[in-house]
């Protein structure tokens, strides 16, 4: 007998080679470090009706310090999808 639990694939399950585009989802701002009192998840609304979330992330530091961890946080993101 099954249960109700449906297992939904990962992420990175429905990425296909074959995609002809895809859509990368980011925002940035500069704020001074002090005054951030809590960041949170950004809501995303699809086509088809269904939500995601995109999860924001914050990097502190002089410019200089803030483009390496960008560039490295890029560079992470995009190994976990090799396939694309």
């Amino acid at each position: 007998m099954q249960s109700g639990f449906v297992r939904l694939p990962a992420l990175r399950d429905n990425y296909n080679r074959a995609m002809a585009n895809l859509t990368l989802v980011y925002g940035m701002r500069l704020l001074p470090a002090d005054e951030i009192a809590k960041v949170g998840d950004a809501p995303i609304e699809l086509k088809n009706g269904n939500r995601a979330q995109v999860t924001m992330h914050v990097l502190e530091g002089s410019r200089e310090q803030i483009e390496a961890q960008l560039k490295m946080s890029l560079d992470a993101f995009f190994d976990f999808y090799p396939e694309i």
